[in-house]
């Protein structure tokens, strides 16, 4: 039996269950957003992610993602399906103190939370037959990619684009795919339903805060000084692009709004996730606020717009992803991590460029390959419930549940 480090071992399985808990505390999120016929439709969404997403990932999803080098570094290969050739002594080989089944588990608790993220934006619109076909083809024919080409050792990673935790590969894959849904799909009949439970959406946001810590200090893939930088510049882009989002909109509403408060929060996290791991805590700050005024902008243009992306999906993640890899190319230090080139601030204007421009084309791709797939998708069956179904809510139409008693809500 390999003698593995216990303490490097012992983090990232806890840093990968932080990351698993953050797929529940998701669907408490949108669940708290969602009108109340429609509470377990959303939910499930999440959580049917956790099966489905785990047998890929287990059958060919991780080797595709991270064995060999195809397709000019587009894709990997199927060397590595159904775990062949890796057993209880094989190390991983980005940090050979830790058995690779445990880099496998992680990297799958990432691969079940993007997609789900996207499913905020069609709340109540989309048949879950066709949902788990897009769930199953998104994930192999634009997850799977960018995964390989930025964490794969591919196409990306190897033109200096750096993403330490998800920017490219979680949120700006999942907010525009999100944003291609919605203009798919259309706008719901009933747009003025409220939140069900802004008390639930406290409980999501505090579990998604909570796993952050593991999604942005695991991705250090060690315990060292980087992985404190992440951590702590993970908490405080959160706070300080809660206050800012939270103080907008007092300001422009004249009261303070917790929702605000809440989401200012989720899209300080996913704005600071690209960079966490390669720029300072002062850097952190600016990232944070800068996310606060950005995505609170995003979502008014969304509105102004009329895309009904019902739990600003698009506004939140795909803009944070963005703005996030971005500054990254402003703000990224080699002299805090030698595995970045220096940004913009310290006169790396080449490595700013790639990261613009990787952004840039991830956002075209994830766009249009999802709205393509979609009505792919329907013509084999139908993607968008029909009136009566939404009507009545798909929770009781589609699911045959009931998230409250009658008698209660």
């Amino acid at each position: 039996m390999a003698a593995f480090d216990t303490g490097s071992t012992g983090f990232m399985l806890l840093a990968t269950s932080l990351v698993m808990l953050m797929t529940p505390g998701l669907a408490f999120f949108y669940g708290g957003l969602a009108g109340k016929r429609n509470i377990l439709g959303i939910m499930i969404q999440s959580f049917v992610s956790m099966g489905i997403t785990t047998i890929l990932w287990w059958a060919f999803g991780y080797s595709l993602c991270f064995s060999g080098n195809a397709m000019g570094g587009i894709i990997g290969d199927f060397h590595k399906a159904f775990m062949h050739g890796v057993n209880l002594n094989t190390a991983y080989s980005g940090n050979p103190k830790m058995p690779e089944f445990v880099f496998f588990a992680y990297q799958m608790m990432f691969a079940i939370i993007t997609p789900a993220l996207i499913t905020g934006a069609f709340i109540n619109r989309v048949t879950f037959k066709a949902y788990l076909i897009f769930l199953i083809l998104w994930q192999v024919l634009v997850y799977y990619p960018f995964v390989h080409m930025v964490w794969g050792n591919g196409l990306l990673a190897a033109w200096g684009v750096r993403d330490f935790a998800g920017g490219i590969v979680v949120h700006a894959t999942a907010g525009f795919a999100a944003l291609a849904s919605v203009i798919y799909v259309g706008k719901r009949r009933d747009r003025e339903s409220p939140p069900n439970s802004i008390p639930l959406i406290a409980i999501g946001t505090g579990l998604l805060w909570f796993g952050w810590y593991g999604f942005n200090a695991g991705s250090e893939l060690d315990v060292d000084a980087i992985t404190g930088q992440a951590f702590i510049n993970t908490d405080v882009a959160a706070s300080f692009a809660a206050i800012t989002w939270l103080v907008i909109e007092w300001s422009l509403v004249k009261k303070p709004k917790f929702v605000g408060l809440l989401t200012g929060a989720v899209a300080g996290l996913a704005t600071i996730t690209p960079a966490a791991g390669y720029v300072s805590l002062n850097s952190a700050v600016t990232i944070g606020i800068a996310a606060g005024g950005v995505c609170y902008l995003a979502v008014h243009l969304k509105n102004k717009m009329g895309w009904d992306d019902a739990l600003d999906v698009w506004g939140v993640h795909g803009i944070g992803g963005c703005l996030g890899t971005i500054l990254l190319g402003v703000f990224a230090a080699h002299s805090i991590n030698p595995g970045t080139a220096d940004g913009l601030k310290y006169g790396g204007t080449t490595f700013f460029m790639h990261q613009l421009i990787a952004v840039v084309g991830t956002c075209i791709y994830a766009f249009v390959f999802t709205y393509v797939m979609l009505a792919v998708i329907n013509v084999v069956t139908k993607v968008k419930v029909n009136e009566a179904e939404e009507v009545k809510g798909l929770d009781d139409a589609i699911h045959g549940e009931q998230a409250y008693d009658a008698g209660v809500v």
